[in-house]
């Protein structure tokens, strides 16, 4: 894979990944901006009212036969957050020109409607289309409002909210249902020709296509764009390396299984992250099936009806998600905390860390076997300004010592424990 990056416009980069090995091409076009959550509502929404309909296609149905005669292309809303940088865009599916029937050219074709889209929406009255963005709005909120049902997902984006109170990275990437009902068209049309004029744009392609043809059809689509007359600062993710006193948060729903959701600072280590490092300690720490937390905690112990752990790499923050039954809450946690300081002591066995590594190194090298993956990780290096890619961070991640995995282990810091119980009970 022929991997290349180049700003083809002011703010606007283009990553091409030029491989031959899959059937369909991808294309993502990424708004990245500051996390806040003045705007964060506004910039999630947006991306679903724009694919609501444009000026050549001004409605659902005439989208979808346009997406239908590109060979059944998919062009959806992406809404996500990197540390905190929010990236808010379309995703782009489509027949890779060497599998469409008389060696027929699509890519500019999809190209040239995915602009049509972010520059041209349908509109009413030089507005947004209002029955777009009213129908967008309540599903919108509705989406957000969701998320409740979901008491895994729901403790964590808690724990979130609340260990990182007055940090930008409290602020959901979906916004939240309160700013979103307050959008109108004119509001929403307001923040999309900002964010048109200032928002650094990342693009992302993989395909057969050279990099100077993808170029040449994204300077013809995006034309219009307009740009910043001056230097815009960069969106950021401030990385706070230290930890005060362990806070606790209890909190109360109709739920028969608790959940127990940690979240840590991995602390210093971030001054000079190593990344292999810190993916190999999390794999023997909770994240992988052999992992302490997954082999001890819930198989062996029975403490735990799930029980593991993710990096948040950006923010430089790991957590931990359990579900317990509501009277196992002391022990749960202590056991939890105390995989981890056998990690940090260094009893971490021959196997159980050549597993950790197989475990980071196998799910780097999935990511070449699909498109979305790879687009999301090199969103992910763009919005850190890093060049490495998942088969040199596998490289990297299958030569890291148990010395290393401790350093990483010896730097986390446990910052706040939420706790999700049943009603009328508590921890």
């Amino acid at each position: 894979m022929d991997i290349s990056r180049k700003e083809i416009m002011p703010l606007v980069t283009l990553t091409s990944a030029r491989t031959e090995k899959f059937k369909t091409s991808c294309l993502g076009v990424t708004f990245c901006v500051q996390l806040d959550k003045k705007d964060a509502s506004k910039n999630a929404l947006l991306p679903k009212v724009l694919m609501r309909g444009c000026a050549g296609h001004p409605d659902m149905e005439s989208m979808s036969a346009a997406m239908d005669e590109l060979y059944g292309a998919k062009i959806l809303p992406l809404v996500r957050s990197k540390g905190e940088v929010q990236c808010v865009g379309l995703f782009a599916d489509f027949a890779d020109d060497a599998y469409v029937p008389g060696n027929e050219r699509i890519l500019e074709r999809v190209i040239s409607l995915v602009g049509e889209i972010l520059l041209c929406p349908a509109t009413k009255a030089g507005l947004l289309n209002s029955d777009y963005v009213e129908s967008e709005r309540e599903k919108h909120a509705d989406q957000i409002r969701s998320i409740i049902s979901d008491k895994q997902k729901y403790a964590l984006l808690r724990l979130k909210e609340l260990m990182c109170a007055g940090e930008a990275f409290a602020v959901d990437s979906l916004g939240n249902v309160e700013d979103t009902l307050k959008i109108t068209p004119i509001s929403l049309t307001k923040h999309y020709r900002k964010l048109l004029e200032t928002a650094r744009i990342e693009i992302f392609y993989c395909g057969s296509a050279d990099s100077g043809r993808v170029e040449a059809a994204l300077l013809d689509a995006f034309s219009a764009l307009p740009r910043p007359e001056k230097e815009v600062c960069p969106p950021g993710t401030d990385v706070r390396t230290e930890s005060g006193p362990v806070r606790y948060f209890t909190e109360s729903l109709d739920v028969g299984q608790g959940k127990l959701a940690l979240g840590f600072r991995l602390g210093k280590i971030m001054l000079e992250p190593d990344l292999a490092a810190i993916l190999v300690f999390n794999a023997v720490y909770g994240g992988s099936v052999t992992s302490k937390l997954f082999l001890n905690v819930r198989e062996k112990l029975s403490l735990c009806y799930y029980a593991g752990s993710r990096i948040e790499r950006h923010k430089g923050l790991m957590f931990v998600a359990s579900g317990i039954d509501i009277e196992k809450y002391d022990e749960a946690l202590a056991e939890i905390l105390r995989q981890l300081e056998l990690c940090r002591q260094g009893d971490i066995g021959e196997k159980e860390f050549s597993n950790a590594k197989k475990s980071v190194v196998n799910e780097l090298r999935s990511m070449m076997d699909s498109q979305r993956q790879l687009e999301d990780f090199y969103l992910g290096q763009a919005v850190e300004s890093l060049e490495f890619s998942p088969e040199m961070l596998a490289a990297l991640s299958s030569e890291v010592t148990v010395e290393q995995a401790v350093a990483v282990a010896k730097s986390v810091s446990l910052d706040s424990v939420y706790f999700l119980t049943g009603k009328g009970r508590s921890a």
